[in-house]
């Protein structure tokens, strides 16, 4: 606190302010051009070992994993884990999308029992399910058709009807159709609910305002949740190996059960696992872009733009991606 001579008012001493200047600041930046550029070289060599563990590693054996990359039974294990995924994303989001009207609806009977459904599905494991339903002739022998609690005319084996491949889609399907009813549910709720007003004020009905006018805009919300589960069905169908199910992953574990080429055989495994999913992820790209053609926001960048972009902002520097872009 200072007095100025002549004047009663004190007056208060200038605050101190860090001097910063250019030296300053170019510093700051070369500091962070050297941090980045460390970054790199560090991933670099985490690569660049990555890869010299995957050629010299003597218990890959490459020459094997080349000689059942296409053998027989290996490709009728794929084509029989497609079959599966295919099938139960059927199962699923047909399940799914019923479930997810019954979650509309007005009767509180209704509700409930798809809240219930949805709530056992997603509670329990999917491997528990697959095994329950592959043991379920030891729950209920025999199932017939006739009068509730009365006389039956027509029964049938259990054991028989549910073969592991029936008892694989049930697992794989119920499991699914839960987790469809929420991302179909989603989707409708998304729709502004002025939509469905305007299209009753035309004169529809409610169940062609869903059809023609809701569903069509819950389809950009649905589509890419949707993708995401296909692949992880994709995946979650070499569970059913434990019930002797003859996909991909049991037919390559026939194979180095006896040939006790373990390593060898899962990278076979690891590598059509990986070859179906980019073939998926391309694919669902393809819808998205499709789908976001008619609004304002441009479409998401293929995957191989994003690398590109990524690679040449890695070592050549350039612009980063516009949120809209990623």
């Amino acid at each position: 606190m200072a007095v100025l001579e002549g004047t009663s008012k004190p007056t208060s001493a200038p605050a101190w302010k860090p001097l910063t200047g250019r030296g300053g600041a170019r510093s700051q930046g070369r500091a962070r051009v050297a941090g980045r550029w460390l970054v790199r070289i560090v991933i670099l060599v985490l690569l660049a070992m990555f890869v010299h563990l995957l050629l010299t590693a003597k218990s890959l054996q490459w020459g094997v994993v080349a000689h059942y990359l296409t053998a027989g039974n290996i490709l009728l294990g794929l084509s029989r884990t497609i079959y599966l995924t295919a099938v139960a994303m059927v199962v699923g989001i047909t399940i799914g999308t019923v479930v997810a009207f019954m979650r509309q609806s007005r009767s509180v009977l209704i509700t409930v029992t798809a809240t219930a459904y949805i709530w056992f599905f997603r509670g329990t494991p999917l491997l528990v399910q697959i095994i329950f339903w592959y043991n379920i002739a030891s729950f209920v022998p025999r199932v017939s058709l006739g009068i509730p609690f009365g006389p039956g005319f027509v029964s049938a084996d259990v054991n028989r009807l549910v073969t592991p491949l029936v008892a694989a889609v049930l697992a794989l399907g119920l499991n699914e159709g839960a987790y469809m009813s929420e991302i179909m549910r989603a989707g409708i709720l998304s729709v502004d609910a002025g939509q469905t007003e305007a299209a009753l004020a035309l004169g529809m009905t409610r169940k062609l305002a869903m059809r023609r006018i809701v569903l069509r805009q819950a389809l950009r919300v649905v589509i890419p949740p949707t993708g995401n589960q296909t692949i992880s069905m994709l995946k979650g169908t070499s569970l059913v190996s434990v019930i002797s199910m003859a996909e991909l992953l049991y037919s390559v574990q026939l194979v180095y059960n006896t040939t006790f080429q373990t390593i060898p055989l899962l990278v076979v495994a690891s590598i059509w696992y990986l070859v179906v999913t980019t073939v998926l992820s391309v694919g669902q790209y393809y819808l998205e872009s499709h789908l976001a053609r008619s609004r304002s926001k441009p479409p998401p960048r293929s995957p191989l733009a994003l690398i590109e972009e990524s690679v040449r902002r890695m070592f050549l520097g350039g612009r980063r991606l516009l949120p809209e872009q990623r």
